[in-house]
């Protein structure tokens, strides 16, 4: 621990700095009133008092009621600051079981060219949308069936969020283009990932997921690319109903109908051929 940081906390007071010490030790820069009063054993009126004066001080920033972020002692007095946003995101979904997705994950795994301005977080308990730090944030809600298919995302040395793996990534923007700019910019990120995306895993995930909509879309972009032959998506066929689905949801109902995936091709083969180009 570094000599400024023994400074700083001599100049707090016994119960602030052993907060602070506390959530240093223990690698927490967001907490909540409720860690000040575990921490402190101070009462609720008491903990809130306390976390107010040492915002005043510019030692936390407040986030939203209730939650707050540590400013970095290295970062000095009054100074505002906002950690990732993605381990807010690990905060706003409390204990339940999460992992960052979507568009956010297609952006963690480098599978698009333009950056998102939301945090997109799958979650089993239901969280309301919500802007915290400058950052929007939009929860997806899933059942505990469907968290599969998740990773480590580490930070920084110590501090790691959970994480879509590239298949559900891609699986996910199947079923919700809206949250990860539309099936063309899945389809790029299907592309661009080609030679490390697992085929067998993209098809077990649509399967365990049994969304007729993610597996017309996939089946269709990997016969499309290249990416998988006929025996291999045939399982994937078998699931069909005999329902028709558009191929982007976020798109008119327009263009050809292609009977083999049961699928509108309201995005035209030549635009997404244009992926390809990069």
């Amino acid at each position: 621990m570094s000599a400024k940081y023994h400074l700083q906390t001599k100049t707090l007071g016994p119960r602030a700095a052993q907060l602070f010490t506390e959530l240093n030790e223990l690698r927490r820069s967001t907490f909540t009133l409720a860690d000040v009063e575990s921490i402190t054993g101070l009462s609720s009126a008491s903990a809130r008092n306390l976390v107010h004066k040492a915002q005043q001080r510019g030692l936390v920033t407040r986030l939203k009621p209730g939650l707050y972020n540590l400013v970095p002692f290295e970062l000095g007095r009054a100074t505002e600051h906002i950690d990732s946003p993605y381990l807010i995101a690990r905060e706003l979904a409390g204990a339940a079981p999460y992992f960052l997705s979507h568009g956010t994950a297609l952006e963690l795994h480098r599978m698009v060219t333009q950056p998102t301005f939301t945090v997109y977080v799958s979650c089993t308990r239901r969280v309301r949308p919500q802007t915290v730090g400058g950052y929007d944030f939009r929860f997806v809600h899933i059942t505990a069936e469907q968290e599969f298919g998740v990773m480590k995302h580490w930070i920084d040395k110590e501090r790691f969020v959970m994480i879509s793996d590239m298949e559900r990534t891609i699986i996910d923007g199947l079923r919700h283009p809206a949250f990860a700019g539309g099936v063309t910019e899945v389809a790029k990120g299907l592309w661009m990932k080609r030679d490390v995306l697992k085929v067998e895993r993209l098809l077990d995930y649509a399967r365990r997921l049994g969304v007729g909509a993610v597996v017309r879309r996939l089946g269709y972009l990997l016969e499309h690319y290249g990416l998988a032959d006929a025996p291999v998506l045939e399982p994937l066929r078998g699931m069909l109903t005999a329902t028709y689905q558009r191929l982007d949801p976020l798109l008119p109902a327009e263009g050809a109908f292609l009977s083999r995936w049961r699928i509108q091709l309201n995005v035209t083969p030549e635009e997404l051929d244009a992926v390809r180009l990069g």
